[in-house]
């Protein structure tokens, strides 16, 4: 018998400002771990119409320890690293970036037309997997494919498998699944979840309602944490209703997170900090990339 997910938590989006000044809304972060394992900071970084609020973006700064998800809706996003890598992540464009054991990284947006946004999402990595090699996936828009499990539906598979379709960003650590959802008005969705998997969602326009009957309403930037089950429904309410959905086996280990570092301990931290300072940070000369983005 099918269990659907009812949701446990709506929180609201909260605007906050990041890097050299951009200003962003941020559905969770550190004050909501590990309600989110393996997930650790969902941002929203949705532009309005002055550039100011974002151009100064995020200069060079380390990440060790996590997985950063860049997903871009508008504009643009130039990327370089420490290892020499450099690119730009357009509209409809994934960048999983798996910092491992260090990375020296900017990200600058650019409006494309006047507009830019997107939105980054951290993933924790095991300890286990803390000081692995970094790598990237990069795929361009045209090479995530769309599943359309009902009518009305339309789902771009970023990442796991729905309803036969595969999303092109393969050998994740967590095994998560990330997909980009609209619905048109009246139509329903019903998506087979692993149980046990951390389920959320996060809605970025219309509205909707999420946990079966009678369900919960949910709107434009409300985070949305589900209970356990093997199911998650939604219905339009006000399409186009669009959400994304993410979900990942949960680690269930400590956390030690200073700023773009995420450990284990409190003394792991230090000694990353540390080498940060001595210029020892970064372990391995390139970062990963495969071919055929």
């Amino acid at each position: 018998m099918v269990q659907v997910r009812h949701v446990e938590q709506v929180l609201r989006a909260y605007a906050t400002i990041e890097g050299a000044g951009v200003h962003l809304h941020r559905a969770f972060g550190y004050g909501e771990v590990p309600r989110f394992d393996p997930f650790l900071m969902l941002d929203d970084f949705r532009a309005g119409d002055d550039p100011d609020d974002y151009l100064l973006g995020f200069p060079w700064h380390p990440h060790r320890g996590i997985e950063t998800v860049t997903y871009m809706l508008e504009g643009k996003v130039e990327h370089g690293d420490s290892m020499g890598n450099s690119g730009v992540v357009g509209a409809g464009d994934i960048q999983w970036m798996t910092a491992g054991s260090g990375i020296i990284h900017q990200e600058m947006p650019k409006p494309v037309y006047g507009r830019m946004g997107g939105f980054q999402l951290w993933v924790n990595l095991p300890k286990s997997h803390k000081m692995m090699g970094p790598r990237y996936q990069e795929v361009k828009d045209r090479k995530v494919p769309t599943a359309t499990p009902s009518p009305g539906v339309s789902v771009k598979v970023i990442c796991g498998e729905l309803d036969g379709v595969k999303g092109p960003v393969q050998d994740i650590i967590t095994s998560p699944s990330y997909f980009d959802i609209s619905m048109e008005n009246g139509a329903e969705f019903a998506c087979p979840v692993r149980y046990g998997d951390t389920v959320a969602a996060y809605v970025i326009g219309g509205a909707g309602i999420f946990g079966g009957f009678p369900g919960t309403p949910v709107e434009n930037r409300d985070l949305i944490l589900f209970g356990d089950g093997d199911q998650v429904e939604a219905v339009c309410h006000k399409g186009p209703f669009r959400f994304l959905l993410f979900t990942g086996k949960p680690l269930r280990e400590p956390v030690a997170w200073g700023g773009p570092i995420v450990m284990n301990t409190q003394e792991e931290l230090r000694q990353a900090f540390l080498e940060y300072r001595n210029g020892t940070f970064i372990k391995e000369k390139k970062a990963t990339k495969p071919e055929g983005d």
